[in-house]
């Protein structure tokens, strides 16, 4: 593996860094902007981590992977707060809303998986469409999307572990007062969690996947335990009547921006098939095995959530529904012999949690890895481990602890630090804003890299339709918001729909597509990918003003590290021959031999 150069140059004294710093316009212009392709991705850029990463799964482990990845982190962790305080019975439609946003998505990355099966996602897809700037940005915010969920899932597992054994979970946390609140319970059993996991994906994907399959399998079973029980003791007057006569009552209690609402939270339930894929490096057939697996993971836990989210909303009103542990405290106070439910409930759960965290820790591990091969983070994280075929490094840091080749030792940073202190609601709206984002940019860049190619092709006419198309989605979504209800916000509604399908449809009558997937494809270009954004940008619209200021706050910083860090170590790797000097022909080139069936 290559060594990280970056110290001999950028980084070797304060005087140089200093004199580097000097240089940072330049710099930026030189490389914020500057695109990788799918041949050197595949290639040189993947040789950087040393050892190969080993193929060993087929779809059915994407598929377990994907299932193991979203059930649990959604249902048992955001559907209570979705449906107490967003969309009360109308969650199940909240889940569909989000499924099909996931799956539309879901269609982007796979098109960009099948043709570049490398493991970084969608920072790989940015970095070869729009540079390596939005690659970064991007990648930071996932890092960060997935640290989070990480922590939630991680503080969720506690609550019901104490749910299994009788045990409150006030009884499992340190109260420190002069702390903020939501930051201020110390939950120690989720650090736990999170180090067990650690060691488990350090080891063997291989491995993992068998571990993931045997515990998503009686996960399975408990889903299924939990819906029949929830049809059988269920009410269907549930679905429209709450506890409380003062509470609003109905399918809809909040109206339809209730519903968005809670589809904008249960989001973060979908971040696993993201997870699945960065595992396509190691997958033995790409073209056939990650769009099964992707999508058909979706697919299936799309259909698991609203089955649940029905059974758990016939078990109780939704004013009754408890927020943090919603299943399993349907059947705390019931009198007729069946409390035991709840600790079984509390038992699946558990499952469905540690194998959510076991993918999305996988998931973010590897994202890592590929940042750290594109030298914008310290290549350290790019090391693979010769006899685990694991980025051990990436893995380590991430998920609090240190793999050496001798010896494993549990040593606290960063995903069990958060867990260690932050509330649940503080974390969840912060991973939506973030996944709907990182989402809605990789839907235009699937658009942007048909209808581009990068020195032959004029970019503008593409670049101004997804800025027209987004900007009239803002509107739309803005209008739906903030317009008092009647007939002039009905017309305008419409008009902006109406102007978003006409500007959809000269763009795709006008503009010609610059190459043609040779394996996998999103069907019906440009159309599915928009739906994606509008859908994208209208569940960003649903969130909460705080989630906003927390995204701002971590982009900026993600910005200036990229300003004070990232660009000068790139720009060293660059000067030393570590990335090939971009010019459009050099580009051209490289995409025409990666894509044979390049049409210009």
């Amino acid at each position: 593996m290559e060594s990280h150069g970056s110290s001999s140059s950028s980084f070797s004294s304060f005087s140089s860094y200093f004199q580097a710093l000097a240089q940072t316009p330049a710099r930026l212009a030189r490389r914020a902007c500057s695109v990788s392709t799918s041949y050197e991705e595949t290639s040189r850029v993947k040789a950087r981590s040393g050892s190969d990463m080993q193929k060993t799964l087929r779809w059915y482990d994407l598929v377990g992977f994907g299932i193991g990845g979203m059930v649990g982190a959604g249902v048992f962790v955001t559907t209570g707060h979705a449906a107490r305080l967003c969309a009360g019975p109308s969650v199940v439609l909240s889940y569909a809303i989000a499924g099909l946003c996931a799956l539309l998505s879901a269609f982007c990355y796979t098109e960009f998986a099948v043709d570049m099966p490398v493991a970084g996602g969608a920072f790989s897809y940015l970095r070869v469409t729009f540079g390596e700037f939005a690659a970064f940005l991007t990648g930071a915010n996932l890092i960060m999307d997935y640290v989070m969920s990480n922590a939630a899932v991680a503080r969720s597992f506690t609550a019901y572990l104490g749910t299994a054994i009788g045990m409150s979970t006030s009884k499992w946390r340190l109260v420190v007062h002069h702390l903020p609140n939501g930051f201020n319970e110390i939950d120690v059993f989720a650090v736990l969690v999170v180090l067990l996991i650690t060691l488990v994906i350090c080891y063997s994907t291989r491995e993992s996947s068998w571990v993931n399959m045997a515990l998503t399998a009686l996960h399975i079973l408990f889903i299924a335990f939990v819906i029949v029980m929830g049809f059988w003791m269920g009410d269907w007057k549930n679905f429209t009547r709450p506890a409380n006569p003062n509470n609003p009552s109905g399918f809809f209690p909040f109206g339809a921006p209730g519903v968005f609402n809670g589809a904008a939270m249960v989001y973060l339930s979908y971040i696993g098939y993201d997870a699945v894929s960065t595992l396509a490096e190691e997958v033995r057939d790409p073209v056939k095995d990650i769009p099964i697996g992707v999508s058909g993971s979706v697919v299936l836990v799309t259909i698991l959530y609203c089955l649940m989210a029905a059974s758990m909303t016939m078990l109780l009103p939704y004013d009754m529904i408890d927020a943090d542990a919603p299943f399993s405290a349907a059947f705390r106070g019931e009198s007729d012999g069946l409390h035991w439910v709840s600790n079984v409930i509390g038992v699946g759960a558990s499952f469905g949690i540690f194998t959510s965290l076991l993918v999305a820790m996988l998931g973010q591990a590897r994202y890592m890895c590929v940042i750290g091969r594109s030298n914008v983070v310290p290549a350290w994280f790019a090391r693979v481990h010769p006899k685990t075929s694991t980025p051990v490094n990436a893995s380590a840091f991430l998920g609090q602890s240190h793999l050496t080749e001798s010896d494993i030792c549990p040593k606290g940073i960063f995903t069990a630090a958060i867990a260690l202190f932050t509330d649940l609601n503080v974390l969840l709206n912060l991973v939506s804003i973030g996944t709907l984002f990182v989402f809605y940019m990789v839907a235009n860049a699937v658009v942007y890299r048909r209808y581009v190619a990068v020195g032959t092709t004029n970019p503008w006419p593409t670049l101004s339709f997804l800025c027209s198309f987004s900007f009239t989605s803002i509107l739309f979504t803005l209008l739906w918001h903030f317009m008092p209800q009647g007939n002039p916000k009905a017309f305008m509604l419409g008009v902006c729909a109406i102007i978003a399908i006409a500007i959809t449809q000269v763009f795709h009558c006008m503009v010609p597509q610059a190459r043609k997937p040779e394996f996998w494809g999103v069907p019906l270009m440009p159309w599915v990918p928009c739906v994606s954004i509008f859908l994208n940008i209208f569940l960003l619209g649903s969130l909460d003003g705080p989630s906003y200021v927390r995204f701002v706050f971590f982009s900026a910083l993600a910005v200036l590290v990229y300003i004070f860090y990232s660009v000068h170590a790139s720009f060293d790797a660059e000067e030393e021959g570590s990335f090939v000097k971009k010019n459009p022909q050099v580009v051209k080139e490289s995409r025409e031999i990666e894509d044979p069936v390049l049409k210009v």
